[in-house]
């Protein structure tokens, strides 16, 4: 924007010549950086970010991952469950209660 200004200030013949060997630039810049400019587009005079484009999320990403949680924890509650089952089952061996499904079906 600065150059656009000096360069627009310059009146007389070589100034703008002047100007752009100064800086190292060609004519085609101005031209350029004033078709931005009446464009209204000025993130051609802004340096560009660098380095990779953030991806964007997939959104189908985000369901993944929480089915992906809950079947985590889910898997943990069926271990803990089981885990929970086989010490029943030993615990009525012990004072020699037999437990068979045919009994608690009947007791229900």
């Amino acid at each position: 924007m600065r150059l656009l200004d000096q360069a627009d200030r310059c009146a007389e013949p070589g100034q703008i010549g002047a100007l752009l060997r100064s800086e190292g630039l060609y004519s085609s810049h101005l031209t350029n950086w004033r078709k931005q400019r009446e464009q209204g587009i000025l993130n051609g005079l802004t340096p560009a970010k660098r380095g990779r484009k953030a991806k964007s999320r997939n959104s189908l990403a985000k369901r993944l991952a929480e089915l992906e949680r809950e079947n985590l924890y889910l898997q943990n509650k069926l271990k803990q469950a089981r885990i929970i089952i086989e010490a029943q089952k030993k615990i009525s061996e012990i004072p020699g209660i037999e437990q068979s499904l045919e009994q608690n079906a009947e007791i229900k």
